[in-house]
């Protein structure tokens, strides 16, 4: 199994298959518009930017479930980022990450992405994140902006923290360009 076996929803609501996205870097995001790190739109953007024409992609699924820091429409979210941030990289329609109702997709990518890389920074910034809202088991995501790199075959390179910068993340995406 690998993302290409998956099917999910576009912010319109259509079904997708990310087999679209076949022979590409992708970074799967979880993300909000409310949310401190919500900054990190514009990174992502530019990391897009840089590296498209060499087959990458970010895929951009807003959260709502930590601490409803997306509680808007998959329509006004697209809105608030593209006026906001400028961001042209391909979002999905929100999905739960963590849990029961946790999409499937997400599901797979914790049980093949490992443990998550994280600098001093980041593991400050989860051991804070984890005092306000525990997650529920081992391997779930523990905030907005848990990032996953996918290589070429569609498998799971990385895991990354959610507080870990776009920029620290280019040495990896160059090596799988």
């Amino acid at each position: 199994m690998n993302i290409y076996d998956f099917t999910v929803k576009d912010n319109r609501g259509q079904e997708t298959s990310l087999g679209a996205y076949r022979g590409k870097v992708l970074l799967v995001v979880n993300t909000a518009t409310r949310c401190g790190l919500t900054p990190q739109y514009e990174a992502l953007e530019a990391t897009y930017k840089k590296y498209e024409d060499r087959g990458f992609a970010v895929l951009d699924f807003p959260c709502n479930q930590f601490r409803e820091q997306a509680p808007e429409t998959d329509d006004e979210i697209a809105q608030f980022c593209s006026i906001n941030y400028g961001t042209t990289f391909p979002r999905f329609a929100k999905v739960e990450v963590n849990g029961q109702a946790a999409d499937p997709l997400f599901v797979w990518l914790k049980q093949e992405g490992g443990e998550a890389v994280a600098d001093d920074d980041a593991r400050a910034f989860e051991k804070k994140v984890l005092a306000i809202q525990p997650i529920g088991h081992k391997g779930d995501i523990v905030w907005n902006f848990g990032k996953f790199l996918i290589d070429r075959e569609g498998n799971v390179h990385a895991r990354y923290s959610p507080s870990y910068k776009p920029s620290q993340m280019e040495d990896d995406i160059e090596k799988l360009l």
